[in-house]
Formats: C-alpha cells, sequence, structure tokens
C-alpha cells in the first residue's frame, strides 16, 4: 500500500510539475504572439493568439484539478489512480514536448 501511494504521488507532483511548465510555455508565447499582433494585425496570429489561449485555459484546469485531488488524497490510495493519473502525465508531457519545440521555433 505505501508503494502505491508513493508511486500516485510521483505521478501526481510530476504532472503538475509539467502542467505548471506548460503554463509558462503558454504564457511566454501568448506575450510573443500578442506583440506580433499588434505589429502584424495578422488573422493567422489571432489563430495563434487563440490556440494558446485555450490550451491556457485547459493546462490550468487540469493542474488545478491535479492539485485537489492531490489534496483530497482520496486516489491516492487506490490502484486505478495510478492509470488516471497515469495518462494525465502522459498528455501533460506530450503537451511539454510540443510547447518546448513551438518556444523554440517561436523565440529564433
Amino acid at each position: 500500500m505505501v508503494e502505491l501511494v508513493v508511486l500516485n504521488s510521483l505521478i501526481v507532483y510530476t504532472a503538475i510539475g509539467a502542467g505548471i511548465i506548460n503554463v509558462g510555455l503558454l504564457l511566454g508565447l501568448i506575450y510573443f504572439y500578442w506583440g506580433s499582433y499588434r505589429q502584424l494585425k495578422s488573422k493567422f496570429t489571432v489563430g495563434l493568439l487563440y490556440f494558446a489561449a485555450i490550451l491556457l485555459a485547459q493546462n490550468i484546469l487540469v493542474t488545478l484539478a491535479l492539485i485537489v485531488l492531490l489534496s483530497m488524497g482520496k486516489e491516492i490510495t487506490q490502484p486505478d489512480g495510478t492509470l488516471h493519473y497515469g495518462i494525465l502525465l502522459l498528455v501533460n508531457l506530450a503537451q511539454l514536448i510540443a510547447l518546448t519545440i513551438l518556444s523554440k521555433i517561436t523565440w529564433e
């Protein structure tokens, strides 16, 4: 039981960390896209702003949900929690990789 709690906690904390980094990357992208929009007034840049804003909202909500679930502690002790938290971790890590690539390309 202790191993399960440790594993689930590690997964949740890692997912929260990735979510916080994602939020930071998205805020940086929004800042950059907003500056580009002010100069160019391009529909494409507006699309990038909408995309980044929606992804930012999603990352904030998922990260807050993970924090709330962690504070409740209910699923940390459940075997099903490992699967659920693991899936959220994989989603956050995939977004982290994609946003890192996008940020690198954007800021060059």
